[in-house]
């Protein structure tokens, strides 16, 4: 976190340095002509069915919303402000409400908009034109009540990047995506299969209205994507040829100046490339600001590649002798190979972890078919079924993950789920059926193909599975005392370890509290406790030894 400081320190002066460049960024905007005949008038329905022409927003018996859109970039994004305002402001207030919590001062949060905007001053450079005009649409239902902070268009703007923020500062543990890609003799039908967990975690209520996109442009094709609303980019989706797109963070430096976001790069993907070559063409065209590997599974290629892009390094990433492609939060291909950043995230973080864990699942299970796929992104353990506690990132299944997806390219299907996190039932779409449904424009239409639905996971129903969710909230609670140098009760303290007891941060967090309370001893076996676990990564098994020393000096 110091690092994190300091570079935000950095940035304070180099900003007096660049205001010219700022207000330029602030003032810029897309050109909108022809906006007032656009029409904005959104029929309510229901309180979960809403319709603008022929763009429409609802709600499944799943809890998961449904969003289409057709038309000319301005007509799309107004038909997405429009009818998904509440939605917005829901996404709004748990984002920008997080940031509020970590920084609770009025003054230090308009100081950090200040800083904001003078990262983001090259970003609308570097978004093409019409998703700066269609998020301009949207941006125009956005709230005002974060407009101190910055104007609706250019706070939504900002937001597309924010993904990647989360990406560049690992610290905040952001991000931990794991995916894969299957294909040949490895699948029940010999066609291509995907399956990925999206772990961004931007607080529970960031999660809890999730949104499925169907997307008609007047140019390009059509697709899906899935991620919540406002957001225009593509964090996993398919489009009409079975050109599939997802996401996993790589390792980056903290970037000094924000260029194309990720999900506009992987959103142009999806909406112009039928073909990896295709895919990769346009990635080459794009300058991106932090690493990441986009997974691209295609249904004319019958397989699936990696394209590696990074701020000064590109390089794509193919198995041609394999029936399958791991990812994880590492580098792959030949590019990176001497890459001391990459290096270091395959030594020290739990990235290579994630990646074995994987392979190993792959191999126990041949003939791959959705609900096998669905079952791996579910697994909660870690290597040889080794028990390593709820939450721990170097399982696949974090029990924080926005969302798992599956896809069939080929069979133009994809699975998505619902919460909680992956382990909610999830929801089947025939992609070529969607959007012939969508025509009837009626409320009891069902676009899901239901029949393909697949179950959720038992356990959510299971006692673990509620003490997991205690443990989340006592966490917070030990962690709040600890911080604040105040006292929980003996039976808190107590109940806390037993809700958890695989979990090496379970004993860690209990470590802390005891340190701060000056129970030395007591604090030196929480943390020799911890030490005997699976701890994440390097910098924490580090961090473990260093307070055993600490309290060993202090006894």
């Amino acid at each position: 976190m110091k690092n994190i400081v300091h570079h935000i320190l950095f940035l304070i002066f180099i900003s007096l340095l660049s205001s010219c460049g700022v207000k330029k960024s602030l003032a810029a905007r897309p050109d909108i002509t022809g906006i007032e005949n656009v029409d904005t008038t959104r029929i309510k329905h229901s309180k979960t069915f809403f319709t603008l022409n022929n763009n429409l927003l609802r709600k499944n018996k799943q809890g998961l919303w449904e969003l289409y859109l057709e038309g000319e970039p301005l007509e799309r994004g107004i038909a997405a402000g429009s009818l998904s305002r509440e939605l917005i402001k829901i996404q709004e207030d748990a984002f920008i409400g997080k940031i509020t919590d970590l920084i609770p001062s009025e003054s230090y949060l308009r100081f950090l908009s200040k800083i904001v905007a003078w990262y983001n001053r090259k970003l609308h450079l570097n978004v093409p034109e019409e998703y700066k005009t269609e998020i301009y649409g949207v941006s125009r239902y956005a709230s005002d009540e974060y407009n101190d902070f910055a104007e609706p268009y250019v706070r939504m703007l900002y937001a597309h990047g924010a993904h990647d923020i989360g990406h560049a500062l690992q610290d905040l543990m952001l991000v931990g995506c794991t995916s894969f890609a299957a294909w040949d003799d490895k699948t029940v039908d010999g066609k291509l299969l995907i399956g990925r967990n999206f772990d961004f975690y931007a607080g529970d209520d960031f999660s809890k209205e999730k949104l499925v996109t169907f997307m008609n442009p007047s140019e390009g094709y059509k697709f899906m994507t899935y991620g919540w609303a406002g957001m225009m980019g593509a964090l996993s989706g398919m489009n009409e040829e079975g050109l599939t797109v997802t996401i996993n963070a790589g390792k980056s430096k903290i970037p000094l100046i924000a260029k194309t976001p990720i999900s506009i790069l992987t959103r142009e993907i999806l909406q112009y490339a039928s073909t990896i070559e295709e895919a990769v063409e346009i990635a080459r065209k794009r300058e991106v600001f932090v690493s990441e590997s986009i997974m691209i599974g295609s249904a004319k290629d019958k397989r699936a590649a990696l394209i590696e892009v990074a701020p000064d390094n590109f390089g794509v990433y193919e198995v041609p002798n394999s029936n399958q492609l791991v990812c994880a939060n590492h580098f792959q291909s030949e590019a990176y190979t001497n890459d001391k950043r990459n290096q270091k995230a395959i030594l020290e973080s739990h990235s290579f972890y994630r990646y074995k864990r994987m392979t190993e699942l792959l191999s126990e299970n041949d003939k791959l078919n959705p609900e096998k796929a669905v079952a791996i992104l579910r697994n909660r353990d870690g290597i040889d079924n080794k028990l390593i506690g709820y939450g721990n990132e170097k399982a696949l299944n974090q029990m924080l993950a926005h969302h798992g997806i599956v896809f069939q390219p080929e069979e133009r299907k994809v699975w998505v789920s619902t919460n909680p996190y992956q382990m909610g039932e999830f929801v089947a779409y025939d992609l070529d059926e969607v959007f012939e449904k969508i025509k009837a424009k009626k409320e009891e239409v069902v676009i899901a193909s239901e029949s393909l639905n697949i179950p959720e996971d038992p356990f959510i129903y299971s006692q673990k599975y509620a003490n997991y969710e205690a443990f989340r909230v006592l966490s917070r609670t030990i962690e709040s005392a600890t911080e604040n140098e105040e006292k929980v009760t003996k039976e808190q303290l107590q109940k806390y370890e037993t809700l958890n007891p695989n979990y090496w941060a379970t004993y860690f967090v209990l470590g802390q509290y005891y340190y701060v309370q000056k129970e030395y001893k007591k604090a030196l076996v929480k943390f020799k406790q911890a030490e005997k676990r699976e701890i994440t990564t390097v910098p924490d098994m580090k961090l473990v030894e260093k307070y055993i020393r600490k309290c060993e000096r202090k006894i």
